[in-house]
């Protein structure tokens, strides 16, 4: 796993876990990340979340595949 997550900028105060992935390209479509969501395979924070619809904020760091991603803000 790499030392340092890259960022995610996002526009609003959250975004949908699975719409999260998609837009920091861990995974092709949202049928891909239900899959790996619900499998159990994602972590928020180093906990497993199987909640697709998990709202993350800026300053989460979600985990999948051995990827890392910190979610920032424009604001």
């Amino acid at each position: 796993m790499s030392a340092e997550p890259a960022d995610i900028e996002i526009r609003d105060e959250s975004i949908r876990l699975g719409q999260l992935l998609k837009l920091a390209g861990l995974v092709d479509d949202g049928a891909m990340a239900r899959e790996v969501i619900t499998a159990g395979e994602v972590t928020v924070n180093d906990e497993v979340d199987t909640r697709r619809g998990r709202q993350v904020r800026p300053g989460d760091v979600v985990s999948f595949a051995g990827q890392q991603v910190r979610v920032t803000s424009r604001a």
